[in-house]
C-alpha cells in the first residue's frame, strides 16, 4: 500500500484552507445579514416615532443615524448607506433578503443591488412601471450576484434595471449631468485633492487616456542611450538600453544620454542630458494631467467634449437608436447604461463601430469586419468586454489576446480558443510558474472559459450579455 506523498499533502492542506475561507466568507454573510434585520428592526422604531411626531422626522432621523455612528465607530455616510440598504431590503427586495440570510451575498453584493433597484423603485412609484416588474428585476439579478463579484453584480444591476425603465433612466441622466462640476479642497503639506464630477464616459475615457500617456512616458524613458560613469572599466563605449536591466541597483552609476561617445562625454558640450526618471505611475500620471490642463486652450473648432475624446471607450447601441427611431439607452460597456444622444454623438465621429449580430439570447455570433484577422479581434473585443478570469473587470484594450490551449502544443487560433486575459491572470497559465500553482483555461461551446486551478477547482467565467430581456 503506498503512503501519500508530501506533494499530496500538500495539496489537500491547501484545499482544507480554501474551503475554511469560503465557509467562513459565508459566515460573515449570513452575520452581516442578521446586522440588516437589526436595522430593519429599528427602522420600523424610527417609522413609528415618525408616525407620532412628523414635525421632527428630520431630527429623529439624524439623531438615529448619529446614534449608531457612535456606537459602531462607523461613518455616518456609512451607516446612512446601511440603513438605506435595510429599507430596501424591506420594502421591495425579499428575494435578496432571503438569499442575503443565506450567506449567499455579501453586504457588498446588496448595497450595488439596493443602488439599482431605487431606479426600478422609481418608476414603480411614478407609475411609470408595474410593481411586477421589481420581482423580475430580483430574479435577473441574483443569477449573477449569487456567482459573481459585487463589481461585476453593480454593472449587471444598471443595465437590468435601466432594461427595465428606460423612460427614467433618461431623465434621471439629464438631471444628473446638470450636477458636473470641479471642486478643490486643501491638504496637508500643500496639497490639495482636486474633484471632478462628470459623466461617467467621459471620466473613463479621461482615465484610458492618461494611463496611455503615462505607458508611453514610461517606455520612452527606458529606450534612451546610457553612457557609464568615467569609473567604468568596459571597453565599449556605449551601452545598449537592450542589454541591461534600468532597474538593477548594479547600474546606478549610469548617467542618461542622447549621445554617449568617448572619454570627453562629461564635458562634451555637444551632448545633451537628461536627468533620470524616478517619478511613480502615479506621478508621472498627475503630472501629465497638470499639464494637459495648464497648457492646452479651449477651442471652439472643437465644439463639444466628443471631440476632444481620443481615449478609448466601447459602446454597443441598437440599430433602431442609432436612426433616432427609439431612444433606448445604449451600453458603456463594463460601466453601466449610456444617454442615447450621446451614443449618436459617438457615432457619428468615430469610424470604428462594428456592427453586432446577435442571437435570441443575446450572444453575439457574428461581426462584419474588413479582415479575417481584424475580424476575430472585432468578434473577440464584443464578445468579452473585459477579461475573462472570474471576477475581473479589466477593458479588453489592456488585455492580452490569449490562446486557452498553448498555440505551442497544439491549440488552433479560432475563436473558440481566443478569449482576452488581463496580463495579471494570463501569466497565471505561463510555463515558468511551477506546477503545483499554474491555471489552465478551457473554452466551452457556449463562449464559456473555465479555469482549473492549481487546487483542482474549476472556476467558470461566461461571456458577458447583451441583450437582458428580449
Amino acid at each position: 500500500m503506498s503512503r501519500p506523498t508530501d506533494i499530496d499533502l500538500d495539496l489537500e492542506e491547501r484545499r482544507r484552507v480554501l474551503d475554511a475561507w469560503v465557509d467562513k466568507k459565508r459566515q460573515i454573510a449570513r452575520l452581516e445579514a442578521e446586522a440588516a434585520e437589526l436595522l430593519i428592526e429599528q427602522i420600523a422604531l424610527h417609522d413609528s416615532e415618525v408616525s407620532a411626531t412628523p414635525c421632527h422626522r428630520d431630527a429623529i432621523y439624524r439623531s438615529m443615524v448619529a446614534e449608531f455612528s457612535a456606537a459602531g465607530h462607523v461613518s455616518k455616510g456609512s451607516i446612512e448607506f446601511a440603513f438605506a440598504d435595510a429599507r430596501a431590503l424591506l420594502t421591495h427586495l425579499p428575494e435578496v433578503r432571503s438569499a442575503f440570510a443565506a450567506g449567499s451575498l455579501s453586504a457588498a453584493h446588496v448595497r450595488e443591488i439596493a443602488r439599482a433597484s431605487a431606479l426600478v423603485d422609481e418608476a414603480i412609484r411614478n407609475r411609470k412601471a408595474d410593481p411586477a416588474v421589481m420581482a423580475l428585476f430580483e430574479a435577473a439579478v441574483l443569477v449573477v450576484a449569487e456567482r459573481d463579484t459585487a463589481a461585476r453584480t453593480r454593472a449587471h444591476a444598471r443595465q437590468v434595471a435601466a432594461a427595465l425603465t428606460g423612460e427614467t433612466l433618461l431623465d434621471r441622466h439629464r438631471r444628473a449631468a446638470s450636477e458636473r462640476s470641479v471642486t478643490v479642497k486643501p491638504l496637508d503639506d500643500g496639497l490639495a485633492l482636486l474633484t471632478a464630477v462628470l459623466p461617467e464616459w467621459v471620466a473613463n475615457a479621461i482615465a484610458d487616456r492618461l494611463s496611455r500617456l503615462t505607458r508611453e512616458v514610461v517606455r520612452a524613458r527606458k529606450t534612451r542611450e546610457f553612457r557609464p560613469s568615467p569609473s567604468w572599466s568596459e571597453e565599449s563605449d556605449t551601452i545598449s538600453p537592450r542589454d541591461i536591466d534600468l532597474d538593477d541597483p548594479a547600474f546606478g552609476g549610469f548617467e542618461e544620454a542622447v549621445i554617449a561617445s568617448g572619454d570627453t562625454f562629461a564635458t562634451d558640450p555637444e551632448v545633451e542630458h537628461f536627468p533620470i526618471d524616478e517619478r511613480t505611475w502615479a506621478q508621472i500620471q498627475a503630472d501629465l494631467f497638470s499639464d494637459l490642463l495648464l497648457t492646452a486652450d479651449p477651442s471652439a473648432a472643437h465644439g463639444t467634449a466628443l471631440d476632444g475624446i481620443h481615449a478609448r471607450v466601447q459602446v454597443t447601441v441598437a440599430a433602431s437608436t442609432l436612426t433616432g427611431a427609439d431612444d433606448r439607452p445604449a451600453q458603456l460597456d463594463g460601466h453601466g447604461p449610456l444617454h442615447p444622444d450621446v451614443a449618436r454623438e459617438l457615432a457619428g465621429r468615430n469610424t470604428g463601430w462594428s456592427r453586432l449580430f446577435l442571437d435570441a439570447q443575446g450572444m453575439v455570433v457574428e461581426t462584419d469586419t474588413y479582415t479575417p484577422t481584424e475580424s476575430m479581434r472585432r468578434f473577440l473585443r464584443a464578445r468579452d468586454q473585459h477579461c475573462r478570469f472570474p471576477g475581473c473587470r479589466m477593458p479588453v484594450h489592456r488585455c492580452d489576446i490569449d490562446h486557452n490551449h498553448d498555440h505551442a502544443l497544439g491549440g488552433r487560433t479560432r475563436l473558440d480558443n481566443l478569449g482576452h486575459f488581463c496580463r495579471a491572470h494570463h501569466t497565471l497559465k505561463h510555463p515558468d510558474i511551477p506546477d503545483p500553482h499554474r491555471w489552465t483555461a478551457h473554452q466551452e461551446r457556449d463562449g464559456s472559459i473555465t479555469w482549473h486551478s492549481p487546487l483542482g477547482r474549476d472556476y467558470s467565467d461566461p461571456p458577458p450579455r447583451r441583450v437582458m430581456f428580449v
